[in-house]
């Protein structure tokens, strides 16, 4: 690998650790949008045109949609049509300067530009690159298509619904493609850990059915951990009953977790008698019949409002919270004192909300969030860094 350029920055826990980005929609932006977050100097690459998630809307100006705004805070703008001549060639040069090379291409595109793992390597043995995409290249449906709702439901997460509710819905947030963006983040540190401590450079892949229904096991393999026959599903988990709680002036999530919790739980609402029964006696028999000690927590909990149920459960140490809508969580006290959504002013964009990091760092206690560039806004400049000469990608005439 050639010497890197230093970055705009210097700053941050993988300050001097360069990566370049092509990718679109959410899944791999995001995992180089955290990277970014952490100091490395992100560059990201897409068409003239930009990608795809700079045209959703809400937007003031073309090409600076509103979730653009975040997925890509932190990185450098390119634009280069790689299948115009010498647009190969200088995403190339690129890549001879980088540590890391994240991208969502599908490997049968990848090879069309042939920009598979063996012909980046060729140019950088030490990269580590990072492709994700629905399915293992590898398996029958290597080359098929997927979004996030494919994932959902080729991993287990719509039949999950489907049992709880009688209903075949997705989760309301793009689930697995953020999922799979944190699974990304997470490999690519990995490995950069192996390189620095002896090892090489090395390509890895990141199906997103696999990392799904990896996640989805981890409770849900139920029975069949341990039978062969054994049933998948958690009995607690797919409870239909397992829901917020109505209260006696609202709507609340209580959870008596512990044995104790239980015990204090039901002196607080004057059925001792319940601490005993043998169906909810201990966290896995309550668990176990969970279809009937949901109800019961329904039946009790309009006992009281909302504020002497929190007033109690902090007071006795049982998990509590009070059901929020998604504009009351980002902007309760509790979320304003820690920073998560921030006002900023962007360059071009005026005014906007950032979304601050969430995990705290103590060597690095006040993270830098540059805003989202414009599409190309950076690509001379990168290119130059990178010893590529940008006026090859706009011949004269």
């Amino acid at each position: 690998m050639s010497e890197k350029p230093s970055g705009p920055s210097g700053r941050g826990l993988l300050a001097g650790v360069r990566v370049i980005e092509l990718a679109s929609v959410i899944m791999a932006p995001y995992a180089a949008q955290q990277l970014g977050d952490l100091g490395a100097d992100v560059i990201k690459v897409e068409p003239p045109t930009g990608d795809m998630t700079r045209h959703y809307p809400p937007r003031r100006h073309p090409g600076m949609g509103g979730p653009a705004l975040n997925l890509n805070r932190n990185k450098r703008g390119a634009a280069i049509d790689l299948k115009a001549p010498h647009g190969r060639d200088a995403l190339l040069a690129l890549l001879r300067t980088a540590d890391v090379f994240i991208t969502n291409l599908r490997p049968q595109a990848l090879a069309k530009l042939r920009l598979g793992y063996d012909a980046v390597a060729a140019v950088n043995p030490g990269l580590i690159y990072a492709n994700a995409q629905g399915f293992r290249s590898d398996s029958r449906y290597g080359t098929h298509a997927a979004y996030d709702d494919i994932i959902q439901a080729a991993s287990g997460l719509v039949w999950l619904n489907h049992q709880v509710s009688g209903q075949p819905h997705y989760v309301p947030t793009v689930l697995a493609d953020k999922i799979c963006g944190m699974q990304i983040a997470q490999s690519v540190l990995a490995a950069l850990h192996y390189r620095e401590h002896g090892g090489t450079g090395q390509h890895i892949e990141v199906p997103m059915a696999d990392t799904m229904l990896a996640f989805n096991l981890v409770e849900h393999l139920g029975a069949a951990a341990l039978e062969a026959d054994g049933a998948f599903g958690s009995a607690r988990s797919l409870s239909p009953r397992r829901r917020a709680l109505r209260t006696a002036d609202g709507w609340m999530c209580i959870l008596p977790h512990s044995d104790r919790n239980w015990r204090d739980f039901t002196a607080y609402v004057d059925r001792p008698e319940l601490a005993a029964d043998p169906r909810f006696a201990t966290g896995p028999e309550r668990a176990r019949n969970a279809d009937q000690f949901y109800p019961l927590l329904e039946e009790l909990t309009p006992l009281h409002t909302s504020a002497e149920w929190q007033e109690f459960c902090d007071r006795a140490g049982i998990a509590a919270a009070p059901v929020l809508d998604l504009e009351s969580a980002a902007t309760t006290a509790y979320a304003q004192e820690g920073g998560l959504l921030r006002e900023a002013e962007h360059p071009t964009e005026g005014p906007y909300r950032v979304i601050g990091r969430p995990v705290r760092y103590s060597a690095d206690p006040d993270p830098e969030l540059r805003p989202c560039p414009a599409i190309g806004q950076h690509t001379d400049e990168v290119l130059r860094e990178a010893g590529f000469d940008p006026s090859l990608l706009h011949p004269a005439g």
